[in-house]
């Protein structure tokens, strides 16, 4: 769906869910600014029991003098079309209102069978606020959220306290905007120093006092009251000061599932790794190794855990991760010890970046792809591959030489989103589709590998303060001409790129 698909309706009511947060009204003012530049009749509104009241989030709205009506009453009907942002009519924390049309923007999971005009609907739970949603259509309309500060910081604000100050910001979009939005940065500190109430400072403290917590594997967990998700991430960090707590959970209940937030201060459990067991089949999550949040979905959390009470799935699941994970350090192994075979790998496509035709020598950037940023420079002897899934790595221009060809074909990659490289001095990004020329292996490529028999946290010889994960099925992979150089091999890439010799 394209925002100008919706040109159609001269008149556009834009509905924020009940109680709405940062990231909502953000949302439904980039919409609203969008569609009365197009002279459309339009208003943002919201339902519910009461009208905004967190100090922070009445601050954004007066500043920004961002037109929000309270709608006490229920039985209304809008002429037009009615678009719910970062809401879907019919969830519990949205007033149904009738309408001529329906239309969905948001980013949060979705059951699909409530969908009635699939059209009218752009919902992308990749995404860590619909924040991100508005700025990518906006930036499909030709429209630069940096010509408005007061939109640009709207948006940042919004994707910030949506993604717990973006520590659960991993999709390309999300950290794209961020990086590229020129933001009121005074206002955003004073929102900032807005943020906690006196009533969730109680909760905090109340929540404090009620932890539980595991001896054995020296973690704690709380079950706190709805609150702000920054509350949730407040109290993990001060749990996490506690001497005989090294990894924590902190989790509350909101209209449609569960937010959560993780923290670790050891090498064995990262706390990213740690949000993705929680929330897996479940949710969704991310975030960085010391610190992490994430999502439960009340409706995929009922089909498979719907006799279990989330505070017994949370210790359960907090005790499974810790009982199920082996350490395994690479400057342990020895590959000749009879259990690694030979393999050769196939011949594969993938593609290969010259960094040099971009920026000068030396300039810090960043490769930005679906799979992760790496952080480079620019210098004549390496190159960036690129496999099919988006992964990149560097790689020196005289082996790209001995194991490489140009195709002269186009390189294409497998998922929803185009590389970019970001100039960290400047701050300009540039799509690099039209740069990355497409290559195959000419070399055969010889390693020694093992199947895991179980999970393990792998430590690279290059990496000793943080680790792989490796499931069951995948392979430890030491290259022959440079036995110390081992990594963790994902079963179904091993097995696509691979054969035994």
């Amino acid at each position: 769906m394209r925002l100008k698909d919706l040109l159609k309706y001269e008149k556009i009511t834009l509905q924020c869910h009940d109680n709405p947060d940062a990231d909502a009204i953000a949302s439904a003012y980039g919409l609203y600014l969008y569609f009365k530049s197009k002279k459309k009749d339009t208003s943002i509104i919201y339902g519910g029991r009461n009208e905004i009241q967190k100090t922070n989030l009445k601050l954004l709205v007066e500043k920004m003098r961002i037109p929000m009506l309270f709608c006490a009453e229920r039985d209304l009907y809008f002429r037009g079309l009615l678009i719910t942002v970062d809401c879907q009519d019919g969830e519990s924390n949205v007033t149904h209102f009738d309408s001529d049309a329906l239309a969905i923007i948001d980013h949060h999971q979705v059951d699909g069978s409530a969908i009635k005009n699939r059209e009218l609907t752009d919902i992308r739970p990749e995404l860590g606020s619909c924040s991100t949603l508005v700025w990518d259509l906006l930036n499909q309309e030709g429209v630069d959220a940096n010509n408005n500060i007061k939109l640009s910081t709207c948006l940042y604000y919004g994707l910030m306290t949506d993604t717990g100050n973006f520590i659960e910001a991993k999709h390309p979009l999300d950290k794209d905007m961020r990086d590229s939005l020129k933001y009121d940065k005074p206002f955003i500190n004073q929102l900032i120093n807005s943020n906690i109430s006196l009533k969730e400072l109680e909760i905090a403290g109340i929540a404090l006092i009620r932890y539980v917590y595991n001896r054995d594997n020296r973690f704690a967990m709380i079950h706190a009251k709805p609150c702000d998700p920054n509350i949730l991430g407040l109290i993990s960090d001060f749990l996490l000061q506690v001497d005989v707590i090294d990894t924590c959970v902190v989790f509350n209940e909101t209209p449609d599932g569960y937010k959560l937030s993780t923290r670790s201060c050891i090498r064995e459990a990262r706390a990213d790794e740690l949000i993705e067991y929680l929330t897996k089949d479940v949710g969704d999550g991310g975030g960085h190794l010391d610190k992490a949040g994430g999502f439960i979905s009340k409706h995929k959390y009922n089909v498979i855990y719907k006799d279990m009470d989330i505070d017994s799935y949370v210790g359960m699941t907090m005790n499974r991760y810790f009982a199920s994970n082996e350490t395994l350090d690479a400057s342990e192994l020895d590959i000749n010890d009879g259990s690694f075979k030979k393999y050769v790998k196939r011949s594969a496509t993938m593609g290969v970046l010259d960094l040099t035709n971009l920026w000068d020598i030396g300039t810090p950037v960043t490769v930005r792809t679906r799979a992760g940023d790496v952080n480079t420079k620019i210098d004549p002897k390496y190159y960036v591959m690129m496999d099919a899934s988006g992964k990149a790595y560097s790689i020196s221009r005289d082996r790209f030489t001995k194991c490489f060809k140009l195709t002269g074909e186009a390189y294409h990659n497998d998922t929803d989103y185009i590389p970019t490289l970001r100039n960290r001095l400047s701050g300009e990004s540039r799509g690099l589709e039209k740069y990355i020329k497409n290559c195959i292996s000419i070399k055969k490529s010889y390693v020694m590998a093992k199947e895991l028999e179980k999970q393990v946290k792998f430590f690279s010889s290059w990496d000793e303060e943080s680790y792989s994960l490796g499931n069951k099925g995948d392979y430890i992979v030491a290259r022959t001409d440079d036995k110390n150089d081992l990594t963790i091999v994902t079963r179904e890439v091993f097995m696509n790129n691979y054969e035994k010799c």
